[in-house]
């Protein structure tokens, strides 16, 4: 896991247009980048519909949002369709941005050991750094008070981040 305070690594992906998405494209604007397992499974669409959802919020805070999985282009152009997604979603086939910044692991699943995505969240600022990071990330939390999902938390963070 990459820390806090450090320079965003660089990438260049393939968004669901086939059209490539780096990160220096996005300079000068604040970057909410989620990492997720799969298209169309039931945590990733959770989570996808969320920021969808909030993607008024986040326009505000001029932010963008961008998920990041090692599925294809096609696939993403489905699940946004599918989904009714309004988010853009970059395609990491060989994983190497997951590997640059922690998001490709060593998991565990009912005792076995695989590789696979683990769910990330980070929000790079306009400066390129990273700002916030979250690992093993739970899409959403059910409390007795009710549901506390990811998406709200990454947001007030960055109200947060933008007022310090």
């Amino acid at each position: 896991m990459i820390t806090v305070g450090t320079k965003a690594p660089n990438f260049s992906l393939k968004n669901q247009d086939d059209k490539e998405v780096s990160l220096k494209d996005n300079k000068g604007k604040w970057i909410v980048l989620y990492f997720y397992p799969k298209d169309n499974t039931s945590g990733c669409t959770k989570e996808a519909g969320d920021f969808t959802e909030s993607l008024k919020d986040y326009k505000k805070l001029n932010a963008v949002i961008m998920g990041v999985s090692p599925d294809s282009t096609e696939s993403h152009r489905n699940f946004i369709e599918k989904q009714d997604l309004d988010i853009t979603l970059l395609s990491d086939p060989d994983k190497e941005t997951h590997r640059a910044y922690g998001a490709w692991g060593i998991k565990k699943n009912y005792g076995k050991e695989y590789e696979g995505v683990i769910r990330s969240t980070f929000i790079i600022s306009p400066e390129g750094k990273i700002a916030e990071a979250w690992s093993k990330v739970k899409v959403r939390v059910k409390r007795k008070d009710g549901e506390t999902r990811h998406v709200d938390v990454v947001k007030e963070r960055l109200k947060e981040l933008q007022n310090e």
